[in-house]
């Protein structure tokens, strides 16, 4: 059994690797496409939620700020009016001071909770970022093989 090819048989044309013509990288390139949108899709939505997550606790801290407010006027006020009243301070006097600084109190509470719920920090930052990247990649891989 001779392996050389007979040299009566019709030559034959080199067969192009399947699915590797101008249509099959075009399919590929979609393919690749359609994974990297998907995948750019799982990691906003996991942001976000990782986003909407701080933010509830940012809500719940601006709550507990007014309940603590709320409590701490009508139970800490009245104890400490009657004691600054007894130092010998009038008692109008002595109700301005515990107001001032029980107002000062949750004002720094509110401005924490506030700059918690800032709209930038609820942003997909990170999706953005990636996003970008891919379509310049995307546009440079374009530009090669249209104008290389």
């Amino acid at each position: 059994m001779s392996t050389r090819p007979d040299p009566t048989a019709p030559p034959h044309e080199p067969v192009a690797e399947k699915g590797r013509g101008p249509i099959g990288l075009l399919s590929d390139a979609m393919n690749h496409v359609s994974n990297l949108l998907r995948n750019e899709m799982d990691l906003a939505r996991a942001e976000i939620s990782e986003n909407v997550k701080r933010a509830a606790i940012a809500i719940g801290l601006l709550a507990a700020a007014g309940i603590i407010a709320l409590v701490a006027l009508n139970v800490l006020a009245a104890a400490l009016v009657a004691a600054l009243a007894e130092t010998g301070l009038e008692p109008g006097w002595a109700s301005l001071i515990v107001g001032v600084a029980l107002a000062v109190i949750a004002f720094a509470l509110v401005a924490k909770g506030s700059h918690d719920l800032k709209g930038t920090s609820l942003a997909p930052t990170r999706t953005t970022k990636n996003i970008k990247r891919d379509a310049e990649a995307v546009r440079d891989t374009y530009k090669e093989t249209n104008h290389g």
